[in-house]
């Protein structure tokens, strides 16, 4: 097994995005020139989103139609059009496991989804989203000591990419902490890409080629293997995601791990 999360869909890279616009998506979007692939992960997310919302609205006490729909709401914002769009969804995800975690405030996936969908409203505001950063981060350290598995070590994952992208002046960002999750992330579930590109990324980002190149060959070790396990619809973005930027961190760390010459050395 990779790791013990019971989550299915995942066409979502989350917390890359939490404040500058999907990045996933664009990359993942890049990577498909008619954007043919675009069309079916839109397609596919409205069509999870709709079937776990009829869910929801028949069993709307059950704790996984809750925490499914909260799901669900925040892959169908992944595709929003609009920053009205995006805020309705993630509303209605908030107000999911908000009544969800009313009922039962030891529910890992309503913390962890609250979160994400939180992560997703952050994306539409100019002025407060600093303000639901915190909240975020809350949510994402409850998920985290109710289940630290949940969604292939997500919780660590979040928190690691938060505070690597976050500012350090005025809200949660900072390097070390950074480290220290997506270390973390990558040590629970060492097997899924997602944690591996993250960790990579970060090390090119903090000029650490040592770690970048660590990094790069775990994905080459468990890249046939991941393909094998994360198949299907669900997967088909993130595929075509992880695709794109496991060849841009090759690019990148391979620059990187150039020394450096001075403009004055001799010929």
């Amino acid at each position: 097994m990779f790791a013990t999360a019971n989550s299915q869909v995942h066409v979502r890279t989350i917390c890359r995005v939490w404040l500058l616009g999907s990045v996933a998506l664009a990359s993942a979007a890049g990577a498909d020139s008619t954007n043919t692939g675009k069309a079916r992960w839109v397609a596919h997310a409205r069509e999870v989103y709709f079937a776990a919302q009829k869910r929801f609205e028949a069993e709307p006490t059950k704790a996984v139609a809750a925490w499914e729909f909260a799901r669900a709401v925040f892959d169908r914002a992944e595709y929003a059009t609009n920053d009205t769009e995006r805020a309705t969804l993630a509303l209605r995800g908030i107000g999911a496991c908000r009544e969800l975690l009313a009922r039962d405030p030891k529910s890992a996936p309503a913390h962890y989804y609250l979160g994400m969908n939180l992560g997703q409203l952050a994306r539409t505001k100019t002025l407060g989203a600093l303000k639901l950063v915190d909240e975020m981060e809350r949510e994402f350290k409850a998920a985290r000591a109710l289940d630290e598995y949940w969604d292939y070590a997500g919780p660590d994952r979040n928190l690691g990419l938060l505070y690597r992208d976050a500012p350090s002046i005025g809200s949660v960002g900072s390097r070390s902490r950074a480290r220290q999750h997506l270390l973390r992330a990558a040590a629970l579930a060492p097997n899924y890409p997602e944690n591996r590109l993250n960790l990579g990324e970060a090390a090119v980002q903090w000029r650490d080629p040592k770690t970048a190149q660590r990094e790069l060959a775990a994905l080459e070790e468990l890249w046939a293997t991941a393909q094998t396990h994360f198949t299907g619809a669900d997967w088909e973005a993130s595929w075509a995601d992880w695709n794109s930027r496991r060849q841009e961190l090759q690019f990148k760390a391979k620059n990187l791990a150039k020394p450096l010459t001075s403009p004055h050395a001799a010929n």
